[in-house]
């Protein structure tokens, strides 16, 4: 059960919290009927996700025995077998559509273009450069769109703005440890050969620069400062850009894994820059009218 849970990929469901967005960004805390839904989108993401790691998994089995870390995972171990792989995937991606649809045709067809996509990105697309990237950006801006659907709560172009750059930040990152570990001899993914490390890092600094100026024209905006009814969110800038500088920091300097999810569980500094930057945001908007 143990390895079956490994399977399932439980650590990577933070990612699913980007169906609160929503809530956080109209300060609808206190609205249960609204974190209910938003509850229960969150579920149906998790639901879909496992199966999408599965069938990734299975596909992917060969190569991830060839990979320091990932040939550690319950298939390429052989901790779990093929056929209980082949069994599970399906029902759990039959079980989200059946959640979602139940919650809403809103968010069926959210998370069915969500199935859709990575099913796609699984089988074929994460082969070819750069199409791989904004197939995974785009998983995050349905979870963010999943989360104004069920609770009614329009999404601003520039939540979907944000999302979809940084998610194309972190795509980019992911990929630098394979273009590494190609260079060193082992070919963990097959499009690695698409990319090189000058390509990764001068586009990593791009969209490092691009996401900062972004969030800062977000801040002044004549349209944001009057939703929260302030114009100080520029401040809370601060920690968006040493978040960005701390993450880039482990990237380039201390060559650690680059991995997402893996550096946000380990990383102190950049748990508590993200807490402080919840908290200014919070802190400079709780006097608005939303």
């Amino acid at each position: 059960m143990k390895h079956v849970l490994h399977l399932l990929r439980p650590k990577q469901y933070i990612k699913n919290f980007l169906v609160f967005s929503a809530i956080f960004f109209s300060f609808s805390f206190g609205d249960m009927e609204k974190l209910v839904r938003s509850v229960e989108a969150f579920v149906c993401f998790c639901i879909a996700a496992s199966g999408i790691y599965i069938m990734n998994d299975i596909i992917d089995v060969d190569e991830d025995r060839r990979h320091p870390e990932k040939c550690h995972r319950p298939l390429a171990s052989g901790d779990v077998s093929m056929s209980t792989a082949f069994m599970l995937a399906p029902v759990l991606l039959v079980l989200a559509l059946i959640m979602s649809g139940a919650a809403g045709t809103g968010l069926f067809i959210t998370v069915s273009l969500y199935i859709v996509i990575n099913l796609l990105y699984t089988l074929k697309l994460k082969y070819v450069a750069i199409l791989d990237i904004v197939c995974l950006a785009f998983g995050f801006l349905l979870r963010v769109m999943a989360g104004g659907i069920v609770t009614h709560i329009p999404i601003s172009m520039w939540l979907v703005i944000m999302t979809f750059l940084l998610a194309v930040f972190l795509g980019i990152a992911k990929r630098r440890e394979d273009v590494r570990l190609g260079e060193r001899g082992l070919e963990t993914r097959k499009n690695i050969y698409h990319y090189n490390l000058e390509f990764i890092n001068a586009t990593m600094v791009l969209m490092a620069g691009v996401i900062i100026v972004s969030y800062l024209l977000y801040t002044v905006s004549s349209e944001i400062q009057q939703k929260f009814s302030t114009n100080k969110l520029y401040i809370s800038s601060l920690f968006v850009i040493v978040g960005i500088l701390r993450y880039m920091q482990i990237v380039f300097v201390e060559n650690g894994n680059t991995n997402p999810t893996d550096v946000l569980y380990r990383d102190r500094f950049l748990q508590i820059v993200i807490v402080l930057w919840i908290a200014c945001f919070y802190l400079l908007a709780r006097h608005s009218g939303v």
